[in-house]
């Protein structure tokens, strides 16, 4: 079988995109090569205006095992540090992202999952981040990420013990936002990702770019500010205002 058969793929429908992992016979462990495809598709959903939501799903018993350390054996394979410039992006991309967390989740997956905007999970899910027992240090944006979702203690206890943690704990420690019975995952997420997608665009999508830049400690008052006038003077003030009104669903259309 040829890397291509478990190339991660892009299914794009009006303004929702899911990026699915297809390798689960490798508990969707993540080669260089499908790094670039995942790249590839962040940039595609970018570029897309429509796409308003990015959900992120898994085939098979795990969501992902992270980094294939044994690409790190060759001369010639990118240091884990690409796969953190790789999930930085995805912090970064212009849509909201989702995680459906069918089951486990390890190492650099766990970071995947917390640059997505919103994590939800099953009963099945679990996690841990084994670094140091493979004597690897982990790269600055996840570490960032760990501590900004998470809390300096348990960051602190998820690196450097190692210990696997499951479903329960995610949720209490702020790793999952929600967890669902294992048959409602699909469903709260496409009722998630359908409620996101009906909301006005530039509020939405500015709000969660300037959410993720204040957290680094990056506060562009002016440009907030400017947001802000232009959203006050824009149709879709207008029509959300209308809808509360008449008490009625508002059609947005990012003008």
């Amino acid at each position: 079988m040829t890397e291509d058969v478990y190339a991660p793929t892009l299914h794009i429908q009006g303004a929702i995109a899911t990026l699915q992992l297809n390798k689960a016979a490798y508990a969707n462990r993540l080669s260089p090569a499908n790094l670039k495809t995942i790249e590839r598709h962040i940039a595609t959903v970018n570029e897309r205006e429509e796409v308003l939501v990015l959900r992120l799903r898994a085939s098979g018993r795990y969501f992902c095992s992270g980094y294939d350390i044994s690409s790190l054996a060759s001369d010639e394979a990118p240091s884990s540090l690409y796969f953190g410039e790789v999930v930085d992006s995805l912090e970064d991309c212009r849509a909201i992202t989702i995680a459906a967390i069918q089951g486990g989740v390890y190492g650099g997956g766990t970071d995947l999952c917390l640059a997505c905007d919103f994590r939800v999970g099953t009963d099945l899910a679990n996690m841990f981040m084994p670094a140091v027992k493979f004597g690897l240090h982990f790269y600055p944006g996840g570490m960032r990420r760990y501590i900004s979702r998470l809390g300096l203690n348990n960051a602190k206890y998820l690196f450097l013990t190692g210990e696997k943690i499951e479903a329960a704990r995610m949720l209490d420690m702020g790793f999952l936002t929600e967890l669902v019975p294992e048959q409602h995952l699909l469903s709260r997420t496409d009722e998630l990702s359908s409620s996101l997608a009906a909301m006005a665009p530039q509020a939405l999508l500015g709000i969660k770019k300037h959410l993720n830049l204040i957290v680094r400690n990056d506060i562009r008052t002016e440009e907030i500010t400017q947001a802000v006038l232009l959203s006050e003077r824009s149709e879709d003030m207008k029509e959300g205002a209308a809808a509360w009104k008449a008490q009625r669903k508002p059609v947005f259309t990012g003008r």
